[in-house]
């Protein structure tokens, strides 16, 4: 049995922060029920790029085995019916802004008198205190604030994008440890409770080891010019003669220490640290790399146990041996007949007694808006009359 079989989760979150949170709890069992706006969410929009005629790839990507139910709560039937899905629920998840859900008469205070073991997700940007606490923020703005975007990029250019939303999932991660944490003290006690999870702090904790270095060092760092950003010689990325690069992390002496000797320049080891000479050291360093293709840099240092490694691009990444060891990349050819192949991403927590069971099928909007509502006693006729107000949406 899954670790989280019978656990039945409300998903009212949209875009990446709440599903990729609800898909790696699907995963291990839980029963994720999509509580969707009557016209879905912004990723079942088709827009390009398009793998089949029906949603954006975003929505495959964290909307794996989970249900869908259709409910307009802007009105108040579809309000009522929310609540009463409430009394069987073990978690909400939603990233509304904060006071979204109380308009509504759905937050925590109001959900937990119907529930008291409820235990209430909210994933946002900033938090539910604070001054910034209604606005509005994506990834960008959240590393931009948090210090990140400042350190990312070259020396002496302008800082640099993340190619991936750090902060977004960040918050997933923190979210999912916040549920499992709550999960656990429901058992002690028998009580819910309410999880505020931001953007915004879990980007600032995942600078652990920079806030520590700037308390040492005294002075704010620089971009491009620390120890893991581009300022040593032994931590770098470097170009090679096909035009290919290879990633450098000799950070501890010894590593340093192989790795000038294989190179054939000795005379680099006493300035693995030394913070005066590293430009020059890079310069040296990359003529020489630049000397020799990726592929015979590999095989010079495959058995000197440095950390070298080849930059790879998608393609390569998802071709490698540890990816497909590690499971980490589901492959479904000819998706939806669209003559692609959709890759998602596979899960990366690995138990030896109870596994994660990705199951790749994917709700259509609304398909068991009719099953939930029978199961909270609506009869066949006024679900009838709820699909004929709008109220919900049922797909066959």
């Amino acid at each position: 049995m899954l670790p989280l079989s019978g656990i039945r989760i409300l998903d009212l979150s949209r875009t990446l922060i709440g599903p990729f949170a609800t898909q790696f709890l699907a995963d291990f069992g839980a029963e994720v029920i999509r509580v969707e706006d009557i016209n879905g969410e912004i990723t079942r929009v088709p827009r390009p790029p398009l793998l089949g005629d029906k949603n954006h790839p975003r929505f495959y990507a964290v909307n794996r085995h989970k249900k869908s139910m259709s409910l307009d709560l802007r009105q108040t039937e579809g309000r009522e019916i929310f609540k009463k899905m409430i009394p069987d629920c073990d978690i909400l998840v939603e990233n509304f802004r904060p006071g979204t859900m109380q308009k509504l008469g759905l937050d925590y205070a109001r959900l937990k008198d119907i529930n008291p073991q409820l235990i209430y997700c909210a994933l946002t940007a900033y938090g539910s205190t604070g001054p910034l606490c209604q606005s509005a923020g994506h990834d960008l703005n959240i590393l931009s604030l948090t210090g990140i975007t400042e350190l990312t990029g070259i020396k002496n250019n302008k800082p640099g994008m993340a190619p991936v939303q750090i902060s977004s999932a960040c918050a997933s991660l923190y979210g999912i440890t916040a549920i499992l944490l709550a999960l656990r003290h429901r058992e002690k006690t028998g009580c819910g409770q309410f999880c505020d999870i931001a953007m915004f702090d879990g980007a600032i904790s995942i600078l652990a080891y920079a806030l520590a270095e700037w308390s040492a060092e005294a002075v704010l760092p620089e971009r491009g010019g620390g120890s893991t950003s581009g300022g040593f010689a032994s931590y770098q990325l470097y170009e090679t003669k096909d035009e290919k690069y290879i990633s450098l992390a000799a950070s501890e002496f010894k590593s340093w220490e192989i790795f000038c000797q294989r190179l054939g320049h000795p005379e680099f080891i006493p300035e693995h640290r030394n913070i005066k000479v590293q430009p020059q050291l890079i310069s040296a360093v990359e003529n020489l790399i630049k000397q020799k293709n990726q592929a015979e840099w590999l095989e010079l240092f495959a058995d000197s146990n440095v950390c070298i490694t080849p930059v790879l691009n998608f393609e390569e990444m998802c071709q490698s041996a540890q990816t497909i060891e590690r499971q980490m990349v589901i492959n479904m050819e000819n998706f939806e007949n669209s003559g692609k192949t959709l890759r998602l991403a596979g899960n990366p927590v690995k138990l030896s007694l109870s596994p994660a069971e990705p199951q790749i099928d994917f709700p259509a909007l609304g398909q068991d808006t009719m099953e939930i509502l029978a199961e909270i006693g609506y009869s066949q006729q006024e679900i009838q009359n709820l699909i004929d107000k709008q109220i919900v949406r049922a797909s066959t």
